[in-house]
């Protein structure tokens, strides 16, 4: 999907989020997903602005507190998009089925 000003936020992105909250940290995240730290920060930014709020929370230093986590607005942003995702997969599933694997 496309925001307004031409910011791509799809299934990928959404797993690069999910990670980030899971791990707390935006660095061990992109190593897993295997992309650069400065593009994903870079990405994050853009996303952020296109969004309209904050959907990470950084907090420098060591220990429990420290790290990257979702806002509680990028969870519910998150989940927005994890159910319009549902939804569409489900409308597709169902159109296929009413046209292509029809057996008539």
């Amino acid at each position: 999907m496309v925001f307004d000003d031409g910011v791509k936020f799809g299934d990928g992105r959404a797993s690069l989020l999910e990670l980030i909250d899971e791990l707390g940290s935006l660095q061990q995240a992109v190593a897993r997903v295997g992309m650069s730290y400065r593009s994903a920060w870079g990405y994050l930014r853009e996303l952020e602005r296109a969004a309209g709020f904050a959907l990470l929370e950084r907090h420098a230093g060591r220990g429990p507190t420290a790290g990257t986590r979702l806002t509680p607005r990028g969870r519910e942003f998150l989940a927005r998009y994890r159910r319009f995702r549902a939804g569409l997969d489900a409308a597709v599933r169902r159109r296929f089925a009413a046209t292509i694997a029809r057996r008539d």
